[in-house]
């Protein structure tokens, strides 16, 4: 099997993880070839643009790809490969594994995945002064007096489709059959609030539903189901939520682990998908050799699953819970003293 695989390794902290992940699935000889499309500071340089068209020609013949984390220049692929790709469905999987450095007295049976709305809701960008409303004189639901009178200030729109919100939703529902454990999907909304926006979002998942009747279903308000993640993580399996709160309470999810270095990330499309890390790119640790490669490692690994290779991701993911288990080249964030480089040279040994 030969797969083409399109690499951004990112900015500040990121390549230091991103190089020694693609040299270790190197090393197992998968059939992959790696190709590095010149973008933002890079691709201004050579071409003007921190996005040439060369880099999405890269980008569009390859397979999938992965990507470290932007926080400069190079968002611009990253906008190319969620909005561009349509890459509507964010997964982000929360798995403990022992030895990691859980803040929960038993984080034990932890093992569900978040999957996020990636093109809606309030992430459409569209913003601007509350003056621009007066020529539709809004009024809200709370409030007595049109929305362009609150006084100055802004506002942005959210915006939650039913083609949008189908698609997302079909897509847990078919991970929870896929995954096969708990067989339950979850929706988290604000419905109680926003009835016309996240109503509509859990009247569309309620109705999806009604297709998969081997799946349990239940709903939560958003602030609900924030506190049971917290106080009861082991009982979800699969979770859906719009775009905003997937945002914010994967990350969250990151935390209930031990550390953002451990919060994998794949985006999925109909047809394409990237993989990233979601720590972020860690701009205080840049040059040290200590980011957590684990993150970048497990969405590799969900990288194979999505090329077909199931067998190599299940191989690393099983050498990668025997050096956390083993605790003795575990990174800062984990409570440890090794650098990426020691990590990844432990991950190699146990492969």
């Amino acid at each position: 099997m030969n797969k083409t695989i399109a690499v951004i390794e990112g900015d500040d902290a990121a390549p230091e993880a991103v190089r020694p992940v693609v040299a270790l699935l190197d090393s197992l000889q998968l059939g992959l070839t790696w190709v590095y499309p010149e973008v933002g500071e890079a691709g201004e340089a050579k071409s003007g643009s921190t996005f040439p068209d060369s880099a999405r020609a890269v980008i569009d013949a390859a397979d999938t790809t992965l990507f470290g984390s932007t926080s400069g220049k190079s968002g611009a692929a990253l906008g190319y490969l969620r909005w561009g790709k349509e890459t509507f469905a964010n997964l982000r999987p929360c798995r403990y594994l022992p030895g990691c450095a859980s803040p929960l007295r038993n984080p034990e049976g932890i093992d569900f995945v978040i999957v996020r709305e990636n093109l809606e809701d309030l992430y459409v960008g569209a913003e601007g002064p509350l003056t621009d409303l007066a020529a539709l004189n809004l009024f809200g639901r709370t409030i007595r007096k049109p929305v362009h009178e609150l006084g100055d200030g802004r506002y942005a729109i959210k915006a939650i489709t039913r083609e949008g919100t189908e698609r997302v939703v079909s897509f847990a529902f078919d991970l929870a059959a896929k995954r096969d454990s708990k067989r339950k999907l979850t929706c988290a909304t604000k419905h109680n609030m926003l009835r016309g926006t996240d109503g509509l979002f859990l009247s569309v998942a309620r109705e999806i539903a009604a297709d998969y009747p081997d799946i349990a279903f239940e709903s939560f308000i958003v602030d609900d189901f924030a506190c049971r993640m917290i106080r009861e993580p082991e009982r979800f399996d699969v979770v859906v939520m719009p775009n905003q709160y997937g945002d914010i309470l994967s990350d969250a999810a990151g935390g209930l682990l031990g550390s953002l270095g451990l919060a994998a990330s794949g985006c999925f499309g109909a047809d394409y998908a990237y993989f990233e890390p979601a720590h972020g790119t860690a701009p205080d640790i840049a040059g040290r050799n200590v980011i957590n490669p684990t993150a970048t490692i497990l969405s590799a690994t969900m990288m194979l699953d999505y090329l077909g290779l199931e067998t190599a991701a299940a191989r690393i993911e099983g050498a990668l819970a025997r050096v956390y288990a083993d605790g003795s080249a575990l990174t800062p964030d984990q409570g440890g003293a090794a650098t990426t480089t020691e990590f990844c040279a432990a991950l190699a040994r146990a492969l």
